[in-house]
């Protein structure tokens, strides 16, 4: 983990994350999902979860630099759980509410980096 970036993760519902994926299209930041992706394969009830992992900097756009790279543990409309990445603003995730213990944040941290979870792309790849 990059210093930098805050040492937790947060529970997002879809809705939400819906949100920080349009808001990381708006300000041209890499890692994003695409234009209504997520809506259309993401389950519209789950929980899903960031934890931000490192500072990233995008030199084409110095209003939105830095940024925090967030690993995202993303419940799939199958069931499915997939790993993927999501920029997103600092202001936005310091304004996501704290909701989980710190026993559930190692828990998801570990299934995000050791789980063997299929990446949101290899997801794709299976479910055209």
């Amino acid at each position: 983990m990059s210093s930098g970036v805050p040492r937790t993760v947060k529970a997002v519902d879809t809705p939400e994350l819906v949100r920080l994926d349009a808001e990381a299209i708006a300000c041209g930041l890499n890692r994003n999902h695409g234009a209504g992706w997520l809506a259309d394969y993401a389950d519209p009830a789950a929980v899903h979860y960031l934890w931000p992992v490192l500072v990233h900097r995008a030199d084409h756009r110095p209003e939105f630099s830095p940024h925090w790279r967030c690993l995202l543990l993303l419940a799939m409309c199958d069931g499915q759980q997939v790993s993927s990445l999501l920029d997103v603003l600092p202001a936005s995730f310091t304004e996501l509410p704290e909701t989980l213990d710190a026993a559930t944040k190692t828990e998801i941290a570990h299934r995000l980096e050791h789980g063997g979870l299929l990446t949101q792309a290899q997801w794709a790849d299976r479910n055209p």
